[in-house]
């Protein structure tokens, strides 16, 4: 039965609940705490979930006041947005429209963008902005910045050799400036006047160690005898045969290995490119893991820490495995990327496949979904014959050449 403003007015929580609730028709609600506080609430689903929205105070908001609240709400909801994701924003609106300035703009702009990203990232962005960009621009009213003033702050960044962090925090000022605009708390974006390379210096592009083709050989000897621990023996040859980047290998998980498809899929959040990539498993990289299984403890992890088994192995372990194996300067984990690629390329593999394989594919969705399983039969084919071709290496036979895929 629909409450009267008398029921909402006599409502009272028995001493021994911590709330009360009185239905009044379509959802709606006043929920009564036992010091005598009221509040309307309205129940509903979005995007399968029971949500609530809160409307305000009895008898600050009448019956009546609430029941179009209500009603408001459900218009928004059919129109397919979520009532309380729209207060919300209505709310920084208003914040922001008190108070415009640029780090006043900016975090309101965070709160709407943080949501669709990792929370790591988030994370990172927000500290950048504080660390970078706030002590310069964060006092000054928003549609007042300049591109000068942009291109200052970004310079002030780069003196200190942060050449991609500069950059980095022009795109996202481009970003703050196009919430601003939306929200009618700006007319331009002053970012769109100049991109990072007009103002920056550009990124010398920074070549790993790695080894010649011919040295190969060796290296691969004195993995196999590596007298270290095994699990950075394995993590060498599974780097080796997989070819992945570090933070790849030594971040993988069980979970994303099924060892009788002989494939890893790595999710998007653990890749540099933010799109997932599947890795098909040689004959040898499949024993390489099932060795692995065999020392696998209560972690999730393939590679987990020596202390403290949650977290990964360092990612200075194959690096300081290899110095110790005398490639001091000489060959890096990263460095087995550009190996492969040199001898992929020098026996006919096509180069849009080896890129594939390398993870080197477009940052557009579009193409990244596609890229994600694209020429995967010919790529399964490819990864065993560099397996074999390693196992040809470190045995010192000598190689013949094949035809590739």
């Amino acid at each position: 039965m629909p409450l009267t403003d008398t029921a909402c007015k006599n409502a009272k929580c028995p001493p021994d609940k911590s709330r009360a609730r009185f239905a009044d028709s379509g959802g709606l609600y006043l929920e009564v705490v036992p010091t005598g506080g009221k509040l309307w609430r309205w129940k509903y689903r979005f995007a399968g979930k029971e949500k609530r929205l809160a409307i305000g105070s009895y008898p600050a908001i009448s019956l009546a006041q609430a029941r179009r609240a209500r009603d408001d709400a459900r218009l928004t909801l059919k129109a397919g947005r979520d009532p309380v994701a729209v207060k919300k924003d209505a709310q920084l609106a208003e914040r922001v429209r008190l108070d415009n300035t640029f780090e006043a703009v900016a975090r309101a702009w965070f709160d709407h963008w943080k949501d669709a990203r990792s929370a790591r990232h988030a994370e990172y962005v927000l500290r950048r902005l504080e660390a970078d960009v706030f002590p310069d621009l964060g006092k000054m009213p928003v549609a007042e910045i300049t591109a000068s003033r942009l291109v200052a702050m970004a310079k002030k960044i780069e003196k200190r050799g942060a050449l991609d962090i500069a950059k980095r925090s022009l795109q996202t000022c481009g970003q703050v400036f196009r919430y601003a605009i939306a929200h009618d708390m700006a007319e331009r974006n002053p970012a769109a006047d100049v991109k990072p390379s007009d103002a920056l210096k550009p990124r010398v592009k920074q070549h790993y160690a790695r080894l010649d083709a011919k040295e190969l050989p060796e290296l691969l000897r004195k993995m196999e005898a590596y007298a270290g621990a095994p699990y950075t023996r394995f993590a060498m040859q599974l780097m080796a045969l997989t070819f992945v980047r570090t933070g790849e290998l030594i971040g993988a998980r069980w979970d994303e290995i099924d060892l009788d498809a002989a494939e890893w899929r790595i999710p998007s959040e653990r890749m540099k490119m933010k799109t997932p990539h599947i890795v098909p498993l040689s004959k040898q990289a499949v024993e390489v893991l099932k060795c692995l299984h065999e020392l696998r403890g209560l972690s999730g992890l393939v590679f987990p820490g020596e202390r403290d088994h949650e977290k990964p192995m360092s990612n200075n372990t194959i690096l300081k495995a290899l110095e110790r194996m005398g490639y001091k300067g000489r060959m890096t984990g990263h460095g087995f990327r550009g190996v492969a690629s040199t001898i992929l390329h020098e026996q006919g593999h096509r180069h849009d496949i080896i890129e594939l394989q390398l993870a080197h594919a477009e940052r557009d969705e579009v193409s990244a979904a596609y890229n994600f399983a694209t020429y995967l039969p010919q790529r399964r084919k490819m990864m065993q014959q560099w397996a074999d071709h390693l196992d040809h290496l470190r045995a010192g036979a000598k190689v013949l050449p094949f035809k590739a895929a």
